[in-house]
């Protein structure tokens, strides 16, 4: 999968692994990310990194699956700090983390059923950019919508 250098605009080549449990204890003490990630240990949760840079981790995501219901709840998604908002440095580091979920949720025959709950002021963000809708006190994405993000975000793969 591609990451976008802000700036250069130059493609990087990144991954997406789950978390290894040496990580957790080196996330605690980095300043770059705010949620306490330890409490999402029971969950799948994975990280995005550039391959030429393994030890920095620029997004971290916490899955739920949701077998019974037929989809995969994205728990919990930050971006490290200084990778958020009109100053970041990397871009399609989120694009690429829901694009994983939705992913994973067509290979489970989910039909690429996501739901996710979002803060109010990122409601309009997570459907304008990547064609989230509401439903319930959740928003969602599946079919159609998944197929496309998984496309533009990991279709190098």
């Amino acid at each position: 999968m591609k990451l976008k250098h802000k700036l250069g605009g130059q493609d990087l080549d990144a991954a997406i692994t789950e978390l290894a449990k040496k990580d957790y204890q080196r996330i605690k003490k980095d300043e770059g990310f705010s949620f306490d990630w330890e409490i999402e240990k029971d969950n799948e949760v994975y990280k995005i990194y550039l391959l030429s840079n393994e030890k920095e981790i620029l997004g971290l995501m916490s899955l739920v699956d949701r077998k019974e219901e037929y989809r995969v709840h994205l728990n919990l998604l930050e971006i490290r700090k200084k990778h958020q908002g009109r100053e970041k440095e990397i871009e399609r580091i989120a694009g690429c983390l829901i694009a994983f979920a939705a992913s994973a949720a067509i290979k489970r025959g989910y039909y690429g059923f996501v739901s996710l709950e979002s803060k109010t002021k990122l409601i309009e963000h997570y459907q304008e950019n990547y064609g989230f809708r509401p439903q319930g006190r959740y928003l969602v994405i599946e079919g159609d919508s998944s197929q496309y993000l998984v496309q533009k975000y990991l279709g190098d793969e």
